[in-house]
């Protein structure tokens, strides 16, 4: 999926690279909307089982990627500055848990971000690069634990059932971006971010309760189209 987005991203600046059309200007508002795709690159701190003696699992958890749809609004505060908010349709995430080689469950999360950006290009026609800086609310729902997670915690733990719960985490997100204008209204988009995204991981039983720390921390890519207003 990277690669694929990063093909995309060369190809549309260099199908606009030479395209003008007029300048972002202050005022305007930019609905962008297109694929996201949250890539977790972060990891687990490692699962300690209260046996005795204890079982670690040093390998923690890992979490997959997802693509969604995204929707991205931006009001330009001035010719140079905007304000953007970032939402998407619901993302899933399989979890999975090396050491035992098993699924251990899923979750959905939503991770509206709000970003300042900065455009150097401001009121010049064509192109438009732009950085931003912001923070990061993820809300985590629908999290299940998998059979299996069930079973291995069964034999371990004498346990008939579980739950999961992922708290809800803030943090900070950077991003680059670039539009490519079609004409003075439509453009092409693509969009890069780094998302800090921090949890604890409850898996409670009916004999005791297992947290754990997880750091998400998902680079997000995004292309698509945007119109201005």
């Amino acid at each position: 999926m990277k690669a694929r987005l990063a093909v995309a991203i060369a190809a549309a600046i260099a199908a606009g690279g030479a395209l003008t059309a007029r300048a972002h200007e202050a005022g305007d508002i930019i609905i962008r909307a297109g694929i996201v795709n949250v890539d977790p690159s972060g990891d687990s701190e490692s699962i300690v089982l209260p046996t005795e003696p204890v079982t670690v699992l040093p390998g923690g958890v890992d979490v997959n990627d997802d693509t969604q749809l995204s929707i991205i609004g931006t009001w330009m505060v001035t010719d140079y500055w905007g304000l953007e908010l970032l939402a998407a349709t619901p993302f899933e995430h399989d979890i999975t848990q090396p050491d035992l080689g098993i699924d251990a469950g899923s979750t959905k999360h939503l991770p509206p971000t709000l970003s300042l950006q900065w455009y150097p290009r401001g009121d010049s026609e064509g192109w438009q690069p732009y950085v931003g800086v912001g923070v990061n609310y993820t809300y985590f729902f629908d999290e299940d634990v998998d059979p299996a997670l069930t079973g291995a915690l069964g034999s371990v733990l004498g346990a008939s059932s579980a739950q999961l719960e992922l708290e809800d985490s803030f943090g900070l997100a950077g991003q680059v971006g670039v539009d490519i204008p079609l004409n003075d209204n439509w453009m092409l988009n693509a969009g890069v971010w780094y998302i800090d995204i921090g949890t604890t991981a409850d898996v409670r039983t009916d004999v005791g309760t297992v947290s754990f720390d997880v750091d998400i921390d998902p680079w997000v890519y995004n292309v698509g189209i945007a119109y201005k207003f």
